[in-house]
Order: structure tokens, then C-alpha cells, then sequence
């Protein structure tokens, strides 16, 4: 296969600075979690990492960062904002030489957005350079650095990531692996990592698999990243998902896989299939998009009731909105126009103006469901601040009945796995009876997807309660793993002490 010219296509492929960098209305929405990449052995490793993160931009749009290594030394560029704004220059890429190189897109779930949070991270072992990129949330974290600080470690971050490398540098074994292995044992919670040494490339997900990680190759080099529309951008092959509770190795002597960990049950998180994967990409052997159809169809089947036009809420609610058409029989509208070029260009000093901030983003197109009966199709509710907005806009364009129905079940519980969720007195499902929701947001009638359903849709019987196939604790409250921090009296530190650093 004939090499790219990858500079060439940074400098054509990605976005214009500020794309998709909104503030979300209220915090009405499910925050992305994080995205990684890797590949070991290409000479432009750096330029095929920055297209790898340009692919996963939907997953953390905070900042973004790359660590390469050149035989002698490593090279990193961290930054704020969108893989754009930084790595689609040449000049940067020129800075990050090598053969091997890791990269990362963030949203913070937690530790603040500040430059020093920007991973992957880096730190100095005895044994040479360890970045980590890391897509997920540790459950123990906050006890684990309270123990390290404690015993002496001194925090640069306050993010959770930096707990691993502290643990990798406390262990006693000789190889490295070993002593990144020890270092897992003592986490708990989600997450998919890639890292990067002076001889190797590792990768490592978490023994429920609940963070996902796949392996590609291209021209021959392998690559780990977290969802297969990476691999698509850049023309490599999809080789495999890295299996729950795997760490494998790549470096000079090939490919190495470690399971350190005994058996158990995988656990998936299901939100990957509702919201965060990207449409196009293939999430444990299946496409992303035909499940959201699925789920567009089976919410067809629950709670159908006679409309003129289906119109789903975009970008999220497109998938699921088709597969309602095609199984209702109804037709699929537009019915809302998204304007994908909204950045944060001035500063709504307002209630008046903050009140527009939807239209910003979403439009009414009038032609489409003036005088008609429509069902909004979206992919879930958090606050309902956002959804009462855009049924307030279809009544104003002139629809004569709005019924709202959401693409998965009612969220009813937090998140401690990498989804910025509100506790539960900020979720609208958790707080108020279906027909208050329905009241809240005026809608004439309002449905979830059925738990069950939602498992039917994934070609399951239902949910299993004695074994369930996926991480649904957001709807469920059945947590996969342990949640050491929430358990804890002791007041936990969450940020640095005496330090405000301008980013």
C-alpha cells in the first residue's frame, strides 16, 4: 500500500477552529467521555495520530494532546481546544518526530479543564519515559491518590490518569510489564488505555470491558484506538477489540497479550450504542448505526401513535428517527435544521438571548411540519431544558400536535465510569413521574424505550437481571464494578490546593 501524503491531508481534512465548541444549554446533554489512539512502527506516526483523534473529535472536544517517541527522545504537544486548532499545522506535526506516538481527545469528567489535565501524560520512571492516555474513570481514584499523597507522591494534575502512573512507579518488579500490570490491580472502575514507553505500545481495557478498544493495522503497524471510525479515516484494517480485562503489548520483538485478571463477565457500556460511538463505527461486532435503528424501531413498537410526520432531533436522534419511519410506516422529516458551525462567539449576557440559544443551534424548517402531527425522535433525556425548547419551537412553527419519545429508557441514576452525568437530583427522570416530564416539557404525550426493549433491540431476549450483558447502571443502578470513592466519609481531595493556572 503506497503511503499518503498524511500533512498534505491534516492540512485539507480537518475543521475550521471553534467547530462544535458550544456551550451546552444548562448542561442539558450527555457529555462525551474521552477518545485515545496509538500506533507503533510508522514513520508518520504523528500525522496518522492527529487524523486517528480528528476521527474521535465527537468523543472530548476540551483538548487534545500527542506524545511520540524518536528512538532517543520523546516529543509532546498538548493543548486546549479541538484537534484543529493545533495539530492540522505542519509545523506542530514536524515537532512530534518518531516512529511510535499516542494521542488523546478529552472531556473532563474529572479534574478541571486546565493544560496541566491535558493528556496523554507524561512521567520520568527509573526505567525510562511512560505517557498514558487514558478513556474512562477509576472508581477508586480519589482513595488511591489520597494514599499516594499521603506516602509522599506529589500530584502535578488533578485528573485521575496520574494515579496510574504513580502506582506503575511505586511497583517493585523488574520488567515493566510487570509493574504496569501491578498498577491495574490496584484500580478500579473503567478504562481503556494506550500507552507508550521507549520500546513499547500498550494497550490495556479494564476487566468488565466497559470502556471500548480495537486494534487496526496499517502498512503493516498496529494501531489501538477506541472506535473503528479512526481506522476508517486513515485506511487501516480493523483487526480485533482488545478483549475486556486484556493487556497486550507491541515492540520490536512483535506483539505480546497479558490476561492478568481471572474471568468474568463482560459488561459493555451500553451508551456507547445510544450516544457516544460515532454512527459509522463498528462497536463489538456491531454497526452502531443499525443498532440505533433498532432502537428507533423498537420504540416504534411500544408507543406508536398516529402522526403525519416522524422528525428526529439531530444530530443524535437521526438513526433511531429512521428506523421509527421505516417500521411505522410514517414518514421521515427534517423537521429540525442543525447548525453544525455554532462556536462560542459571543457571551449571552441575557435571559432573553440565552433563550435563543437554541435556534442557534436548531432551526425549525416550517415547510416540514407546519399543520402536521409530529413525533420528535431523540436519543435520551437528562434535564429536559433542551427538549421543552425545541417543543416550544414546533408548536411556534406551526405543529399541531408534538409527542416526544426518547430512544432509550429513562436515566435515572449517575455515572462514575467517564459520562458527565448530574447526580441524581439533577436528572428529570429521577425526580418527577412521567407525566410531569411530559408536562414539563409540553409535549402531548411523551415515552422511553423500555429497558427490556432496548435489549431486544440488541438481538437479546431482555435484560437478564442475574447476568445482564451490558453496563446499563444508568438506568438500572446495577453497578458493574465497585464504587470505592462514593463509599468513603472521609472528604476527598478533588482539586490541587492554592493554585488557579491561567491554560
Amino acid at each position: 500500500m503506497q503511503n499518503p501524503d498524511w500533512h498534505a491531508q491534516l492540512d485539507l481534512d480537518l475543521p475550521p477552529a471553534g467547530l462544535e465548541l458550544q456551550d451546552d444549554l444548562e448542561g442539558d446533554t450527555l457529555r462525551e467521555e474521552c477518545g485515545v489512539f496509538g500506533i507503533y512502527g510508522h514513520p508518520d506516526a504523528a500525522a496518522i495520530t492527529a487524523l486517528g483523534l480528528h476521527a474521535l473529535q465527537h468523543r472530548g472536544q476540551e483538548a487534545a494532546g500527542i506524545v511520540s517517541y524518536d528512538g532517543s527522545r520523546f516529543h509532546s504537544e498538548r493543548r486546549l481546544g479541538l484537534v484543529g486548532d493545533t495539530f492540522s499545522r505542519r509545523e506542530v506535526i514536524d515537532r512530534l518526530p518518531g516512529s511510535v506516538a499516542v494521542g488523546h481527545v478529552r472531556y473532563s469528567t474529572t479534574g478541571a479543564t486546565i493544560l496541566r489535565n491535558v493528556q496523554p501524560l507524561f512521567a520520568e520512571l527509573n526505567a525510562g519515559g511512560l505517557a498514558v492516555a487514558h478513556n474512562g474513570n477509576l472508581t477508586n481514584g480519589l482513595t488511591l491518590r489520597r494514599e499516594l499523597v499521603k506516602n509522599g507522591a506529589m500530584m502535578q494534575s488533578t485528573t485521575d490518569t496520574e494515579v496510574i502512573l504513580h502506582l506503575v512507579a511505586r511497583s517493585k518488579r523488574a520488567r515493566f510489564i510487570e509493574r504496569y500490570i501491578d498498577a491495574l490491580r490496584e484500580i478500579e472502575g473503567a478504562y481503556a488505555l494506550v500507552s507508550l514507553t521507549n520500546k513499547k505500545l500498550v494497550g490495556a481495557r479494564d476487566p468488565r470491558g466497559i470502556r471500548p478498544l480495537v486494534l487496526g493495522e496499517l502498512d503493516g503497524c498496529p494501531i489501538l484506538t477506541s472506535e473503528t471510525c479512526a481506522l476508517d479515516i486513515i485506511g487501516a484494517r480493523f483487526v480485533r477489540d482488545i478483549e475486556p480485562g486484556e493487556v497486550i503489548v507491541f515492540d520490536e520483538n512483535g506483539q505480546d497479550v497479558h490476561k492478568p485478571f481471572p474471568p468474568t463477565a463482560p459488561r459493555p457500556c451500553i451508551f456507547e450504542y445510544i450516544y457516544f460511538s460515532r454512527p459509522d463505527s463498528i462497536v463489538h461486532g456491531r454497526s452502531v448505526y443499525e443498532v440505533r435503528k433498532a432502537f428507533g424501531a423498537q420504540l416504534a413498537r411500544e408507543s406508536h401513535v398516529p402522526v403525519d410526520v416522524v422528525v428526529p432531533v439531530p444530530d443524535s436522534g437521526v438513526p433511531a428517527a429512521v428506523g421509527y419511519s421505516q417500521f411505522s410506516g410514517v414518514p421521515f422529516e427534517l423537521g429540525i435544521i442543525r447548525n453544525h458551525y455554532v462556536g462560542r462567539t459571543f457571551i449571552q449576557p441575557t435571559q432573553a438571548i440565552r433563550e435563543s440559544g437554541v435556534r442557534m443551534k436548531h432551526s425549525a424548517n416550517r415547510a416540514a411540519i407546519e399543520g402536521k402531527r409530529i413525533i420528535l425522535i431523540d436519543d435520551s433525556l437528562v434535564r429536559g431544558t433542551t427538549s421543552k425548547k425545541i417543543v416550544r419551537m414546533m408548536r411556534d412553527a406551526g405543529a399541531t400536535e408534538v409527542h416526544f419519545r426518547l430512544a432509550s429508557p429513562p436515566i435515572l441514576y449517575p455515572d462514575y465510569y467517564g459520562i458527565d452525568l448530574p447526580d441524581r437530583g439533577g436528572l428529570l427522570a429521577a425526580t418527577h413521574s412521567l407525566e410531569e416530564m411530559r408536562e414539563i416539557i409540553g409535549a402531548d404525550s411523551l415515552a422511553f424505550l423500555s429497558i427490556d426493549g432496548m435489549y431486544r433491540a440488541m438481538g437479546e431476549p431482555g435484560r437478564d437481571p442475574a447476568n445482564p450483558k451490558f453496563s446499563d447502571h444508568c438506568f438500572t443502578g446495577a453497578y458493574p464494578t465497585h464504587l470505592t470513592d462514593q463509599t468513603q466519609t472521609e472528604q476527598q481531595p478533588r482539586q490541587l490546593s492554592l493554585l488557579a493556572e491561567a491554560s
